[in-house]
């Protein structure tokens, strides 16, 4: 009998030697270098052959899973401290360098997408020193799907790579600057996954349940998109239209069968234009749909050609094709990034050297953007110059306040030439990735149950053109990711929407005016719809940025400031720190033609503008604020006033700051 049971022993402990190294596959996010949540149980989930007893060790912890009927397992390793390098073993799978620390999800639009290359100029010395392999970076694949969830992210080329300059170079500067900031507050390893997507609207981030019941146009509207056949079909025909419309500027184009862009081209007899002015870009009074070509002849030194150098161009809209003295230097497809463009070695040379750009427009009218730098740099600072307001140009960018010198500016007249004219490209719409429910699906739903400290939510510029039900959309996806993680207190800062002039983006020949008259602005309402959730949420924070933006570019860079932001919120909703963020208007008080609004901390003294109020009618009319302590003090232009803005434009000037720590206050109405 005991001999039996020997037997029996042996033959189970064999058995589980063999299957704890059964074949298994695992999520994307588990891979070598990744970091896993500190104080919170760990999830561990993935795939085998149903019934399979998978081997899991993990820092002196030990268990089995076993894979059900449908081939899935989990288990929840218990909560550890930081710490590490550990190995993971999964079945047959070895991770190594597996760290303990906080997890962060960076989600939203293209603020989020903003990369360190871009944000370079503004944070050169910082930049150069990134390396800690104690901070790692992940970014989710973009990827959409209208049929419904599914069980896992497509393969990244950025897996759990530690912070280097190079691996942050097209990485995420809020999520690479959050990483470091947390890091060097906390000290313990830092997990940062990106998980973004450009000109996404908020309900692409929504499951479709959650959607159904108020919104069921939304989930119609994503299903008639589910014909896989019909989408290929679509796609294909946009690609094939894209490049016959292509193929056709070029043969139409005088300047490409001219060869407008050579050096030794005769443009004697073209028209001298104000590079902000937009008649240059109309034919007949109306915007030119094709090509249309600019020239420029820039005199240089023979120190200055014999130099490194890179043309900044600013931004332009939309496309462009640069040469400089007949070479190709550069070309960009769309309006938003910064032209900066290296000039290869020896291209250059003593006197006379033509910049020639063509424009390529296929909707709207080409344009420079203003307040942008549009220069030729020189020497190891050809990489310093900002892309940001024209006012920056000349900040220090060296020891003892050296300025930045090593530059020569272009001038803001070009010599002018028509291209081709041509008719609108022919497409139809199956942009996927802003439909309802596809980025849930395809990029949100797989991240789950992955154990993180908290989301950063940084998305809004595209619903501002319909901001009524935002309010309620966001906290749908907050609910909806609460529910998906099962962590009911996970905390949520919501990135509130920077300042930015709108009317900038349509092509206005100079920097706009600030707006001085109340307008009813999307830009203002979204920001309230931010700012009205948070408020009614204990479990999230607003990141209030209003005074971080640039009304000419809807991608500011400042994004180490914005990252400080967040993580402030985050040590308060995180860390339970007592932190003073933006200051809040908890009361008003209304007597006669007098309101006080009284905050939550002492404000900088003094008037301030932006401030509007209203009557029964609902016509809003300028005031005048006067700050003292915790309070504002608005004199009515209008008997028995009822309602009260602040700052409440696209752009506003906003002045009203925490005294402590000169924190803006978020735009509101109360």
């Amino acid at each position: 009998m005991m001999k039996l049971r020997t037997t029996t022993l042996l033959t189970l402990l064999f058995c589980a030697f063999l299957t704890g190294y059964a074949k298994v596959q695992l999520p994307q996010l588990f891979q070598s270098g990744m970091v896993v949540q500190r104080g919170k149980k760990i999830p561990v989930w993935g795939k085998a052959n149903a019934g399979e007893h998978i081997s899991i060790r993990f820092n002196k912890f030990q268990t089995v899973a076993v894979a059900d009927n449908n081939g899935r397992f989990r288990v929840d390793l218990p909560a550890m401290k930081a710490g590490g390098p550990y190995t993971l073993l999964i079945g047959d799978i070895v991770l190594t360098n597996v760290l303990v620390g906080d997890v962060w999800l960076c989600s939203g639009q293209s603020n989020v997408d903003v990369t360190i290359e871009r944000v370079y100029p503004q944070y050169v010395e910082e930049i150069n020193q990134f390396d800690n392999p104690q901070i790692r970076l992940f970014r989710v694949q973009n990827e959409t799907n209208t049929h419904g969830v599914q069980d896992d992210i497509r393969t990244t080329a950025m897996n759990w790579k530690p912070l280097t300059k190079e691996n942050a170079w097209a990485f995420s500067a809020l999520g690479s600057f959050l990483g470091k900031r947390m890091y060097e507050k906390t000290g313990v390893p830092q997990g940062i996954i990106v998980n973004s997507w450009g000109g996404t609207p908020v309900e692409a981030w929504i499951s479709a349940d959650s959607l159904r019941r108020d919104y069921p146009m939304y989930v119609e509207r994503t299903q008639f998109y589910a014909d896989d056949a019909y989408v290929a079909a679509q796609s294909k025909a946009n690609q094939l239209a894209d490049q016959r419309w292509n193929a056709m500027l070029d043969e139409l184009d005088p300047g490409v069968q001219g060869h407008f862009a050579a050096p030794d081209y005769d443009d004697s007899q073209w028209t001298p234009v104000d590079q902000y002015s937009l008649e240059w870009a109309k034919k007949d009074g109306r915007p030119i749909i094709g090509s249309i070509w600019l020239r420029q002849h820039v005199q240089l030194t023979k120190e200055q050609a014999s130099q490194p150098a890179r043309l900044y161009l600013g931004t332009l809209f939309d496309a462009d094709i640069t040469y400089i003295n007949g070479r190709q230097v550069g070309r960009t497809y769309y309006q938003y990034p910064p032209r900066r463009y290296d000039i290869p070695d020896g291209l250059l040379h003593e006197g006379d050297n033509v910049i020639t750009v063509r424009f390529i427009n296929k909707y709207g009218i080409a344009h420079f953007i203003p307040e942008k730098p549009y220069c030729i740099a020189f020497g190891e600072s050809r990489f310093n110059l900002p892309n940001s307001p024209l006012s920056t140009l000349h900040s220090p960018l060296g020891p003892k306040g050296r300025l930045f010198r090593r530059s020569q500016e272009l001038s803001t007249t070009w010599l002018h030439h028509n291209g081709a004219q041509m008719p609108p490209c022919p497409s139809g719409d199956v942009s996927l990735q802003n439909l309802p429910s596809t980025l849930y699906n395809a990029v949100v739903y797989p991240l789950a149950p992955y154990a993180i400290s908290g989301v950063v939510w940084y998305q809004g510029e595209s619903n501002t053109g319909n901001p009524a039900p935002y309010a309620d959309l966001l906290r749908k996806l907050m609910g909806n990711w609460r529910t998906l993680w099962q962590q009911p207190q996970l905390p949520f800062c919501i990135v509130q929407l920077a300042n930015h002039d709108g009317r900038q983006q349509t092509g206005h020949p100079q920097p706009l005016t600030p707006q001085t008259e109340p307008v009813n602005s999307g830009w203002a309402r979204l920001r309230e719809a931010q700012r009205q959730v948070v408020l009614g949420d204990s479990r999230a924070e607003l990141a209030v940025a209003i005074d971080l933006g640039e009304p000419v570019d809807i991608h500011p860079l400042r994004k180490k400031e914005v990252a400080e932001r967040v993580a402030q919120c985050m040590d308060r909703l995180v860390y339970g720190k007592n932190v003073q963020l933006s200051p809040r208007p908890l009361r008003h008080q209304i007597m006669g033609q007098q309101i006080v609004i009284t905050f939550d901390q002492p404000l900088q003294d003094g008037s301030v503008a932006e401030f509007e109020v209203a009557a029964s009618d609902g016509k809003f009319h300028n005031a005048t604020a006067t700050v003292r302590g915790t309070q504002v003090t608005i004199d009515s232009p209008v008997a028995a006033p009822v309602r009260i803005r602040y700052a409440w434009k696209d752009n506003p000037q906003a002045q009203l700051k925490a005294k402590a720590t000169q924190l803006p206050a978020s735009p509101f109405e109360l």
